[in-house]
């Protein structure tokens, strides 16, 4: 499943405060690869994910994910798509607080009306050093554990493709390097990842 980008321009605002984001860029990533895109704060990392992932729409240019432009699905069909094929690890981890750990890594489950299996959310907690700590929620969580619980939603599902904001700014050498073991591709997984 090839991620490609082709003249994606992302613009923000307008007048004195319009910010070209991303100005025509054209890039390929091919199936079981790891790619770490780099660059300053505000040099459009974000945007380039955002893009990529199916949730923002460039002004021009199109993004093809596994074979299929996004830009000529409805909202709808993109959910479909990001639900069934993409994870993301968003940089503000995204996680609901009323929810526990183990909860908010089912949850992209049961949102595409798939019963999660104990050992689907256990395996994917425990992929990140966090099984001891399902029935924590949010708040009970320090900063790191919290960036762990989104990597392991991110997972659960198995997507063909992973896109990471800034996925292990918050942890620890011994936790970055855990996580990125269990994001890297792999010749044995019948999912092929790319983790940013």
């Amino acid at each position: 499943m090839t991620v490609a980008l082709d003249g994606v321009r992302a613009v923000y605002g307008s007048g004195p405060q319009r910010v070209v984001a991303l100005d025509g860029v054209t890039v390929a990533f091919a199936p079981g690869t790891f790619t770490a895109v780099m660059g300053p704060s505000g040099s459009g990392k974000s945007t380039l994910l955002h893009c990529a992932a199916g949730l923002d729409r460039p002004v021009e240019g199109t993004v093809t994910v596994g074979g299929t432009v996004l830009d000529a699905l409805d909202e709808n069909a993109r959910t479909r798509l990001r639900r069934e094929r993409i994870g993301f690890v968003f940089q503000a981890y995204n996680l609901v607080s009323a929810l526990t750990a183990a909860q908010n890594v089912a949850l992209p489950l049961r949102l595409a009306g798939r019963r999660p299996s104990t050992a689907d959310v256990t395996g994917a907690l425990d992929a990140v050093g966090l099984a001891d700590r399902a029935g924590h929620r949010p708040s009970q969580l320090s900063g790191g554990e919290q960036q762990r619980v989104a990597i392991a939603r991110a997972l659960v599902t198995r997507p063909a493709v992973v896109f990471a904001d800034e996925p292990t700014g918050a942890l620890d050498s011994t936790a970055s390097r855990r996580c990125s073991t269990c994001c890297a591709p792999s010749s044995t997984s019948t999912a092929r990842r790319w983790c940013w």
